[in-house]
């Protein structure tokens, strides 16, 4: 049981969800808190996490790092989603074993369930059918993960959780248009083609200059030399690439696909739950799995290569798979729906068009949270709230 003096590292404590755990973990008075930046600290490399785990020696470890995009990057970077992101949880996962880590919480995706998955997908339909194409790499390395956690706890007796969170949107999110998710890319778009309209070329240096697109910022778009012209036509060209323009917005696909949100502080609290409350024995329902001593041989002598309490193939559990836990809301929305939430958070009074040229991605993704709510965790915000609660952040970071 971790108390509020156990250090807690949280990597990807800048990230979207890290840092919306870091913020959680606080609030409940955890304090002795250990993050390091992708500069202070490469988790793709083996000696330097090596190190910083000698060095740190933390009670518990929170692994929401990863290597993510949308859909255009999934596609590009095939290589990068599956090497990277395997590096990470390998790295992570194998030297909090080798430093005797109390409790690991994984954060994957819900990307990891068959592109035809039965919905809303229960945990069991992993590892069913195909997988979703387009971000196969991606959902492979989490898969790989989870497994990893899986494994562990049956050989080692570790106690190591994997959740699986659905598309999640809050504060910190990612903007930048070239890898985004939907909704912060979709509110974005939105945004810079009401600003165009309104001729508010101040608001829209602040938000090039704070997210620059294809290396372009705002800079000279409000000189009164002659050249600010040429200035505010390359970023007009520029944003005109990803759909934005005077008061109408194309948006990939047909609008059709339904997807599943959840707030980023709600996934933060559900992680911070069962990182305290929730363990291995717990997700498999079997309350002395951990107690019990599976180290012997069959001749009597002892098992070196394993501690006391390790797990390993026991015949009278049957097989143990499909441990880990999906984190969402259990609610749906189309596309189209989610742009008129949008639409109406942001004020915008011009045209939303959809171009069915472009791929839609998997048409439903709705994942079932029953796991979830049967060890003791509900969502709080429902998805209209979230909406406007995510434009009035991104708002304000403009500032």
């Amino acid at each position: 049981m971790l108390d509020k003096n156990s250090k807690i590292y949280v990597a990807g404590h800048n990230g979207l969800v890290g840092s919306a755990i870091w913020n959680n973990l606080k609030s409940r008075g955890y304090n002795n808190l250990v993050g390091r930046s992708h500069k202070e600290l490469d988790l793709t490399d083996q000696y330097a996490v090596k190190k910083f785990f000698d060095e740190e020696k933390p009670d518990a470890v929170v692994l929401a790092a990863a290597f993510v995009g949308g859909i255009m990057a999934n596609m590009l970077y095939r290589a990068d989603f599956i090497m990277m992101n395997m590096k990470i949880q390998c790295n992570v996962i194998s030297e909090a074993y080798a430093h005797g880590v109390k409790k690991l919480l994984f954060l994957g995706s819900t990307c990891i369930y068959p592109k035809n998955a039965p919905q809303p997908m229960k945990e069991d339909c992993l590892l069913t059918s195909p997988l979703e194409y387009t971000n196969e790499e991606y959902a492979i390395a989490k898969i790989a993960g989870l497994k990893m956690c899986e494994s562990y706890n049956l050989q080692y007796g570790t106690n190591y959780i994997a959740v699986m969170p659905t598309n999640l949107y809050g504060p910190n999110d990612n903007f930048h248009l070239e890898n985004s998710h939907v909704m912060p890319a979709m509110m974005r778009k939105v945004y810079l083609a009401k600003l165009i309209h309104d001729g508010a070329w101040d608001a829209i240096q602040r938000d090039l200059d704070m997210r620059p697109v294809e290396g372009v910022t705002g800079e000279g778009l409000l000189s009164h030399q002659p050249s600010y012209i040429s200035h505010r036509e390359n970023a007009l060209s520029v944003l005109a690439k990803y759909g934005i323009f005077d008061n109408k917005v194309v948006l990939w696909g047909t609008g059709k696909p339904l997807r599943e949100f959840l707030w980023s502080e709600d996934m933060a609290d559900a992680s911070v739950h069962v990182l305290l409350n929730v363990d291995f024995k717990d997700v498999i329902g079997i309350e002395k799995y951990s107690s019990v001593h599976y180290g012997a041989s069959t001749d009597g002598a002892v098992d070196r290569n394993h501690s006391a309490g390790r797990g390993g193939y026991i015949p009278s559990l049957g097989e143990i798979r499909n441990c880990h836990i999906n984190v969402g809301t259990g609610k749906e929305l189309t596309i189209r729906e989610l742009s008129e939430l949008v639409v109406k958070a942001v004020g915008f009074e011009g045209k939303v068009e959809f171009d069915a040229s472009k791929p839609d991605g998997t048409m439903r993704k709705l994942i079932d949270v029953s796991k979830l709510h049967s060890l003791g965790w509900t969502h709080k915000v429902e998805i209209e709230e979230g909406v406007q609660r995510l434009f009035d952040w991104y708002k304000r970071s403009l500032e």
